[in-house]
């Protein structure tokens, strides 16, 4: 069954509905905001459905204090699970799985004032996927964003990306019209899928030398090349000095290594061997990046997850959640993986 509009009660408005329903809830006031939270957690309940919450902290504690979520809702920080937007689906699908025969609703907020703009080019590539991962199922998904407090750009990525859409404030929030911006199933936004932009403050992918052992990897001007070649364990070492001396902790690094050794992997399984790694740093970040070779033809390749003792196919998911965040643009002249850990991370 395809997504659809139907006459609801109210005259001349029209509900979005369908099996998989992805609707934007744009909201410009904390009185707005609540009522669309309240009137989802409704709808779930009169569903007698699990319900999935993943918001910001400061956003968390006040709907805590409204009391508006069951017990049963499973509640999760987005600064901690969100904060690579990469991580939401397969949370969904996990959720979804102990849930066969539900109707899952999750209530997300994926964006939140201070965002990146390489965070919110990945937040949109997130919703975009949502709308291939989950098409069919039965799953509607709400995504708030704050339209006072956030930048242009967010909302926009917002419209382009969401089948339907709803503003707060209104007699009743949970009520989804189509959203004639919406660009498809699939479809990203402009700019969403464009070449990585290569940082202001770093030399460009040609001017990095070859990596010394008296660069400092704090030299926010600095980028240190190594080709990626037969030996992965000299690959790691580069990795940990440089992830070292930008002061990441012992478990940022392990996950650093986990996420290159998987990306290397792949280079020699998947792409004929080879490729070039680069690092740098901004005031914020580590950014580690793997060049290689290879084309992942599957949009959703590092949304599925593996049983526990699968052999293969988990590595990008595997990426995916020990990274703060991770770019990919992949296509058939090769593949760019941009992993970014916070520096001084608490």
């Amino acid at each position: 069954m395809d997504d659809r509009e139907v006459a609801v009660s109210r005259p001349g408005i029209r509900q979005f509905t369908g099996p998989f329903v992805h609707a934007a809830m744009l909201c410009s006031s904390t009185d707005g905001y609540l009522a669309a939270v309240a009137d989802f957690a409704a709808e779930a309940a009169a569903a007698h459905a699990p319900l999935h919450v993943v918001v910001p902290r400061d956003r968390l504690s006040l709907i805590r204090q409204e009391r508006y979520l069951p017990d049963h809702a499973v509640v999760t920080e987005m600064d901690d699970l969100g904060r690579n937007p990469a991580r939401l689906i397969p949370a969904a699908r996990s959720m979804a799985a102990d849930h066969p025969d539900k109707r899952l609703y999750c209530l997300w907020e994926p964006a939140w004032p201070g965002r990146s703009d390489a965070e919110l080019r990945e937040i949109a590539r997130h919703e975009t996927l949502c709308n291939l991962a989950f098409r069919g199922k039965p799953m509607t998904v709400m995504c708030l964003y704050d339209t006072d407090a956030l930048n242009d750009d967010a909302v926009g990525y917002a419209a382009y990306t969401h089948p339907a859409i709803a503003t707060a404030g209104q007699k009743r929030a949970g009520q989804k019209r189509r959203n004639p911006a919406y660009l498809g199933a699939g479809r990203f936004p402009p700019g969403c899928d464009d070449p990585l932009p290569w940082p202001n403050d770093a030399n460009g992918p040609n001017d990095g030398a070859n990596d010394g052992a008296n660069d400092s990897a704090n030299d926010s001007a600095a980028v240190h090349v190594m080709e990626i070649g037969e030996r992965l364990d000299a690959v790691r070492s580069f990795s940990a000095r440089h992830a070292y001396a930008a002061g990441l902790s012992a478990t940022q690094v392990t996950d650093l290594l986990i996420a290159i050794s998987e990306l290397g992997a792949n280079a020699h399984c998947h792409a004929g061997g080879g490729g070039v790694i680069r690092f740098w740093c901004t005031a914020d970040e580590l950014v580690c990046q793997v060049e290689d070779a290879g084309h992942i033809t599957d949009p959703l390749a590092a949304t599925h997850i593996q049983p526990i003792d699968a052999t293969r196919g988990y590595g990008l998911w595997l990426v995916n959640k020990v990274c703060d965040l991770v770019e990919r643009r992949t296509g058939p002249g090769g593949t760019t993986t941009r992993l970014h850990m916070r520096r001084n991370h608490t």
